[in-house]
């Protein structure tokens, strides 16, 4: 009678715990299967379609990891939509741009290089956001910067070229060519405000409205406008390359959001 009724407890615990195990493995796939799901289908589509070298997709998917680790799926979601505008934005009228593009620009897909310093800062206020987690809305607000700068430059680079009439040096302000280092239009800089209002947009989603969008905003356009003072000031004399300018405008960004909340 005994052994009978300590084989029923064992029973009945052992099946607690399969149930609690079941529910918790339910749990992680309801959690993290859009995630994966996200991943290998941005993964197949940017080898696929030729927007990234499959080491650079896999590094923008250890990087999305990193980027969900700190801000859930709406850091996913910035990230993504920033690579959607991006593709879609270099992919815009290309014939017409390359004529004027440099030799960098629209010769296949991205680099790892490229996506590192394009997405790095939002990778690492990821982890910024596992290691120091009482800042952690300071640092979402700093990766929803960065995103904004990357979004802001690529659009005003890309269609700007596309659609600017009259462009200048942004440091001198002296009429200047077409898709060269430094050289901005008003049309490609109000395209590029808009880029960094969609990041806002995307983070307000997921994070809640408030007066801090407006500085998502200011700093992603203060990271494009960087961006071109460092092209016309380094870039152009061949002091630095084109990663080393994304990866600083984003930082910009990041740091401009950064003096604003302290």
């Amino acid at each position: 009678m005994i052994i009978e009724i300590i084989t029923f407890q064992l029973s009945f615990l052992l099946i607690l715990t399969l149930d609690s195990y079941l529910l918790t493995l339910t749990s992680m796939l309801a959690h993290y299967g859009l995630l994966v799901l996200i991943l290998i289908s941005g993964v197949v589509y940017s080898v696929s379609a030729r927007k990234l070298t499959p080491v650079a997709a896999i590094t923008g998917a250890v990087v999305a990891c990193l980027v969900f680790a700190g801000a859930g799926y709406t850091g996913v979601g910035m990230m993504t939509t920033f690579f959607i505008l991006g593709s879609a934005a270099t992919a815009w009228q290309k014939h017409k741009k390359q004529s004027f593009a440099g030799p960098e620009e629209h010769q296949g897909g991205r680099t790892t290089a490229q996506v590192l310093a394009n997405a790095g800062v939002g990778a690492i206020t990821g982890l910024l956001v596992l290691f120091f987690p009482t800042y952690t809305a300071l640092w979402i607000l700093m990766m929803a910067a960065s995103f904004a700068s990357a979004t802001a430059d690529t659009l005003s680079s890309e269609l700007g070229t596309v659609y600017g009439r009259r462009f200048f040096n942004i440091v001198t302000l002296k009429p200047d060519q077409r898709g060269l280092d430094g050289v901005i239009s008003i049309e490609g800089t109000l395209i590029g405000v808009a880029g960094s209002c969609i990041i806002a947009l995307v983070y307000a989603i997921g994070f809640g409205w408030s007066s801090s969008l407006i500085w998502v905003i200011i700093a992603g356009t203060t990271g494009n406008l960087t961006d071109s003072v460092l092209g016309a000031l380094l870039e152009r004399r061949g002091y630095i390359g084109n990663n080393a300018v994304n990866f600083l405008n984003t930082l910009t960004a990041a740091l401009v959001m950064l003096v604003y909340l302290i």
